[in-house]
């Protein structure tokens, strides 16, 4: 832990807590401070405009990295018959129905997206508690509720990210890892912050991408230039 408070400290002394970085600036100081053991997952994080307890001002949706995450997805899906079959086909680690209900019932979740089939809906609808505060409730809005369960894995392994603002105004993302080169984190960054820009709810006023920050896994946080990101 020592080790970690050190690397923290000596990132922090690099930066200026009350700069605004543009995006490419930014992006090079978080790659440079990562110097974390392992690959540090380079984490953005966008303060918006909006109230999600009301409704009209709700903002989720999902976009494809061009770049990817860098993380391996493990994929669950709900589903019977021939869509199990193919869906076992496709990749998906975990495939099942009741069967599967059971172990997520016992505190078993073994996946990071969940799939389901619309026939499947009504066994998948009793895990919402479990399910919807993880944020792995499958959503037809989300492309998780589908019948062509093929398409909805691949695009979940090749890099499709899911976005919800949280109570606060927040939506945190995952955009790439300390590894990536600088153009293509840039290029992720600015495929995530367009679709939040495009998934705007009718009910938001005023400015709505308000803030924005970059920061890796163990390193400190960089406040971002709004006006570079939507450029």
């Amino acid at each position: 832990m020592a080790g970690k408070g050190k690397r923290l400290k000596s990132a922090a002394e690099t930066i200026d807590r009350t700069a605004q970085y543009d995006l490419a600036d930014a992006v090079k100081m978080v790659k440079g401070n990562a110097q974390a053991k392992f690959d540090e997952t380079i984490e953005l994080s966008l303060n918006l405009g909006v109230d999600p307890r009301h409704a009209d001002q709700m903002v989720r949706g999902v976009v494809s990295l061009p770049h990817g995450t860098g993380k391996t997805q493990r994929i669950g899906v709900f589903a019977r018959g021939d869509k199990a079959k193919e869906a076992e086909d496709a990749g998906a680690d975990v495939v099942g129905a009741e069967d599967l209900a059971e172990r997520i019932q016992k505190g078993e979740i073994p996946f990071d997206r969940c799939i389901a089939t619309p026939d499947m809906m009504a066994v998948v609808g009793k895990l919402g508690k479990i399910l919807g505060p993880r944020g792995l409730m499958p959503n037809p809005k989300l492309g998780t509720v589908t019948p062509d369960v093929v398409a909805a894995i691949q695009a979940a392994k090749a890099g499709q990210v899911q976005f919800r603002v949280e109570k606060a105004g927040i939506i945190h993302g995952g955009v790439g890892k300390a590894s990536f080169a600088e153009d293509a984190l840039a290029e992720n960054i600015g495929a995530f912050v367009d679709a939040v820009v495009k998934a705007k709810p009718s009910g938001a006023k005023g400015t709505y991408l308000k803030k924005a920050s970059l920061s890796s896994t163990m390193g400190p946080g960089l406040r971002l230039n709004v006006a570079t990101l939507t450029g």
